[in-house]
């Protein structure tokens, strides 16, 4: 399970710096920087990088096929050792097996952004299946024992796991409109000042969904809060814990990220630190959610 769980690792590494890495081609306006060609970038499987939009592009590109490489050879592995009869093992195969489907979506939504010029709400898709892939991935290192899962976590109640998936239900939430908002025009200077709009106010769905956003992300840092309080004195694992407290601080973070990107005029560096930050609370939440179901069949 120890190379069933190094792949998972490895896989959720660039499919995270994939999804960092598609912010910067956002942001730099890059997202047409291989033409509207696609697998091939200009018509090319080499095309003159003379362009720095183009190597931006053709860089998230790259980074998306060794996400599709990682997860095959994490499905070939995890398949070989199911056959030898490992039961774990199976557990991580479906996990890959959906990763498998994913990844091909994904993939078939970015050239779709691609053939229908940026439009927001399909880059807003192609976003969201990212994070599901980011999820199933976490969902297979899980399986195979990581993030402290090689232990027992008998003692993760049914009320932490309930808690825990109505924090990812919200991190959903927040991570969709938190793309609408990078997304749609006029959404993300809509409201300026932080917590609260003071001045630039722009009436329309643009502020609606940028006051969305707002509202459902400090939800989630109480609710967040709340539960990683009633995890520790519920005594649970220090798996669960230890993600708790990690969703906790990142969300903290994400908040003072957001409070500087509104107040600096939205530089490009903090947009994609923000969107990092995101993904890695989104990430967070998700483990806690699968130690504490795990946890749950330990405690059977």
């Amino acid at each position: 399970m120890k190379t069933l769980r190094r792949l998972a690792y490895l896989s959720i590494a660039i499919a995270y710096i994939q999804i960092v890495f598609g912010a910067i081609v956002r942001i730099t306006g890059s997202g047409m920087g291989c033409g509207d060609h696609w697998p091939r970038c200009l018509g090319s499987w080499l095309p003159d990088l003379g362009n720095a939009q183009t190597g931006i592009e053709l860089t998230h590109r790259v980074l998306g096929a060794l996400v599709g490489l990682s997860i095959i050879l994490l499905y070939g592995i995890a398949w070989r050792q199911k056959r030898a009869g490992s039961d774990d093992a199976r557990r991580v195969f479906r996990s890959a097996q959906l990763s498998v489907i994913a990844v091909v979506a994904v993939g078939l939504l970015g050239r779709s952004a691609v053939k229908m010029g940026l439009q927001p709400y399909v880059v807003v898709v192609h976003l969201i299946g990212a994070i599901t892939l980011l999820a199933l991935l976490a969902t297979a290192a899980v399986r195979a024992g990581g993030f402290g899962a090689s232990n027992n976590l008998a003692g993760a109640t049914p009320g932490t796991f309930r808690a825990s998936v109505a924090a990812v239900g919200l991190g959903f939430l927040v991570l969709l409109m938190g793309a609408l908002t990078a997304n749609v025009a006029g959404a993300a200077g809509s409201c300026g000042g932080f917590p609260w709009c003071r001045t630039g106010m722009a009436s329309g769905p643009g502020l609606h969904i940028q006051l969305t956003h707002r509202v459902l992300a400090f939800l989630l840092l109480f609710h967040v809060l709340g539960m990683t309080m009633g995890i520790v004195k519920r005594g649970a694992p220090t798996p669960v814990k230890r993600a708790a407290w990690a969703a906790v601080g990142l969300i903290i973070i994400q908040v003072l990220v957001a409070a500087a990107l509104v107040e600096m005029k939205l530089p490009g560096g903090l947009q994609s630190l923000h969107q990092a930050v995101g993904v890695l609370v989104w990430l967070a939440i998700f483990i806690v959610a699968m130690l504490a179901r795990k946890g749950m069949r330990d405690s059977a």
